[in-house]
């Protein structure tokens, strides 16, 4: 499996987050992994499609909040926390701190 590519956190840009962060379910995705740490795609999915998760999965990669990893056959996520935190300061957290709907 080739390995996934993600944005430098240099290049994060706000509107590509606050995208990312706009659709339910890449949100469920978003504090599951702040609460988690990581979890695989499956655990993620919501019981949805695979192409349709496939698709929020990318959103989230290509705005720089999620890293996905290859270990073997499974797709290891985790929360870019700590590169969200340098690019823009305390937005996860005011975002994170909002109740689910």
């Amino acid at each position: 499996m080739r390995p996934f590519k993600h944005p430098a956190p240099e290049d994060f840009v706000l509107e590509r987050v606050l995208y990312a962060l706009s659709d339910p379910l890449r949100m469920a995705i978003v504090r599951r992994l702040a609460l988690h740490g990581e979890a695989t795609c499956s655990e993620l999915d919501g019981g949805r499609p695979k192409s349709s998760v496939s698709h929020h999965f990318r959103v989230l990669r290509d705005s720089g909040l999620l890293h996905t990893s290859n270990s073997g056959t499974t797709h290891i996520n985790r929360l870019r926390y700590r590169e969200m935190q340098q690019r823009f300061p305390g937005l996860l957290d005011a975002v994170l701190s909002q109740s689910a709907e």
